[in-house]
């Protein structure tokens, strides 16, 4: 092959591998931290600008949801001590599902605490490289250690939370619920473990609008939180939470939220099955 010829290949396979990382990362070249805060007497956020992740204290351990990814793990280390909780603490690292940005970082979060990390059975998959993803993660690969099915619950000290298998953004969608304290008050939160219409075909389409139609008969969530911090005005509402005077509302505590959201997310997915069908 002449030399130029080869310069020229090498240089486009170089592009498609810059390519497929920077599809792979997404935002990662622009994320940033954010300082921890706290929500609740119960929850804290400990996430980066543009993914989610929660910490749940409880009288017995810590409960981390979504474990974030490539050295941000870090971050999350941090934030739980700058909180002033001990991270090896943390019994529990629940993935809400098996894209890199919400799982990749439980292997490294696991060598420190030693936590068990829960996901669904279709999301260890993802996880565990035995189906194909475009999002899977590719720094690690998770060995399972909870399979979670739906209607499974997990109790920690005086802390419950309820699991839900909500397919749609990936075949195993994990949500939950779980009570939030503020004082002597106590609100039901829920999180929809992923809304991304980034799939393809009209079978997943269908899992998503049903899982929406489940959900939508939910009406007792009081406080709508999501692992992705934008789609729930996540830092609007904690700048709000931080100007909070007594006896005003808690800025988290909006009943009308989650229901409004749904409706909206199902608008989209009724969009997008009219779009696959076309396809066929």
């Amino acid at each position: 092959m002449p030399l130029m010829k080869k310069l020229i290949t090498l240089v486009a396979v170089v592009s498609l591998l810059q390519f497929s990382v920077k599809a792979q990362y997404g935002q990662y070249d622009n994320s940033k931290t954010v300082p921890a805060f706290k929500i609740f007497d119960n929850l804290y956020y400990v996430g980066i600008d543009w993914v989610s992740a929660y910490l749940i204290t409880t009288d017995d351990g810590l409960i981390l949801i979504d474990a974030l990814y490539r050295d941000y793990p870090k971050h999350i280390l941090e934030s739980v001590k700058q909180l002033g909780f001990d991270p090896k603490k943390i019994k529990y690292i629940l993935c809400t599902h098996g894209h890199y940005d919400h799982c990749e970082g439980a292997d490294t979060l696991k060598k420190v605490t030693g936590a068990t990390i829960g996901m669904t059975a279709v999301d260890w998959d993802i996880a565990e490289w035995k189906v194909k993803n475009d999002y899977a993660n590719v720094n690690t690969k998770l060995t399972r250690d909870w399979v979670i099915k739906d209607g499974d619950s997990l109790k920690l000290g005086g802390t419950t939370i309820k699991f839900f298998v909500t397919p749609g953004h990936t075949q195993g969608v994990l949500s939950m619920a779980f009570p939030v304290k503020d004082g002597s008050t106590t609100y039901n939160a829920f999180m929809l473990g992923g809304v991304g219409l980034n799939f393809e075909g009209v079978a997943q389409t269908e899992m998503y609008l049903k899982s929406m139609d489940r959900l939508q008969k939910m009406n007792n969530v009081q406080v709508n939180l999501t692992n992705h911090p934008d789609q729930a005005r996540i830092f609007q509402k904690a700048r709000a939470l931080q100007n909070r005077k007594p006896g005003d509302p808690h800025p988290f505590v909006v009943p009308e939220e989650f229901q409004n959201w749904l409706k909206q997310l199902r608008a989209n997915a009724e969009k997008k099955l009219t779009e696959e069908k076309a396809k066929e």
